[in-house]
């Protein structure tokens, strides 16, 4: 929107991802190379600053920027100009820059991480986009939108989420955002079933802290919990799990809940998830496909 109405929306309009491009390869993105300026570049490569010249570059993401790189765009902020990777002269850019991130950039600073200098260089101007659970007046106007858009996109024409539907999406806490309302907007769009979405959301059911008053997630335990000890008819203490297996069933639920923590602060980007957690991609995969076995024996078990 603010790139549309302003003066320059009939110029370049470019987007760059600093989350998805490996650091080593985002600076050649940005500014471009010279051919022969390393192995494989054949030919001369502009990059995306020089394409959104006269116009506006958005850096999506910018926190996940690396600190060496950092130091480079801040020059370009301050003196409008850069030199492609290989190249011998500089080349002078007009951009308008919008920089995006879902981190709060004045805590990155503080650890050290986010360049200070950068940091004022681009916060001129500040939008803070509240998260989804902080406006849940707006939810049903994204259903209507992110419906009409996936059944004209798929073919199809479900009906609209019934009343009760809607209110237990507006008491749901929504960790990933819209994303994650749209991604379940076009899963019922597919599938048709609004049970299912129903059943999702029952998963993580919203409670009233007792100390704010905010609303916060609970999250259904990924195993049963321990049986409590009670006498039988007979006045004999039933059998209880052995410590060992308790301890076994909390590991497993807080590793489940710090999982679901951070894919949520990712936005469900699980490579980064992954990292962020120390573990491999393919061990975070098998855990979250673990998780999802376990959730459905969880439902079959309650619908029994």
């Amino acid at each position: 929107m603010i790139y549309s109405e302003s003066s320059r929306c009939d110029k370049p309009f470019v987007k760059v991802n600093c989350a998805a491009i490996p650091h080593e390869l985002l600076e050649s993105e940005l500014f471009g190379y010279e051919a022969g300026a390393f192995t494989g570049a054949n030919r001369q490569k502009l990059g995306k600053f020089e394409q959104a010249n006269g116009g506006t570059i958005f850096l999506d993401e910018i926190s996940e920027m690396h600190p060496a790189l950092q130091a480079k765009l801040l020059h370009v902020l301050q003196d409008h100009e850069f030199s492609r990777l290989g190249g011998k002269r500089d080349v002078q850019v007009d951009v308008r820059v919008l920089a995006a991130t879902n981190k709060p950039l004045e805590r990155a600073v503080e650890e050290g991480v986010f360049r200070e200098d950068l940091f004022y260089r681009l916060n001129v101007v500040t939008i803070h986009i509240p998260p989804l659970r902080e406006r849940r007046e707006e939810i049903p106007v994204f259903l209507k939108y992110f419906l009409e858009k996936y059944s004209e996109h798929y073919g199809k024409k479900p009906p609209m989420f019934s009343e009760y539907a809607i209110t237990r999406m507006m008491e749901y806490t929504w960790p990933g955002n819209i994303r994650e309302l749209e991604n379940m907007v076009k899963r019922y769009v597919i599938v048709g079933n609004e049970a299912q979405i129903i059943r999702e959301l029952s998963t993580h059911k919203p409670i009233m802290s007792s100390l704010s008053g905010e609303p916060r997630r609970e999250i259904a335990p990924a195993v049963s919990p321990a049986p409590p000890v009670h006498a039988n008819g007979n006045g004999a203490e039933m059998e209880m799990p052995s410590l060992l297996e308790i301890g076994k069933r909390a590991a497993m639920q807080a590793e489940r809940e710090a999982i679901e923590r951070v894919l949520a602060q990712t936005r469900w980007n699980r490579r980064q998830a992954a990292k962020i957690l120390k573990i491999s991609y393919k061990a975070l995969l098998n855990k979250l496909k673990a998780m999802e076995e376990q959730t459905k024996g969880q439902q079959k078990h309650e619908e029994a």
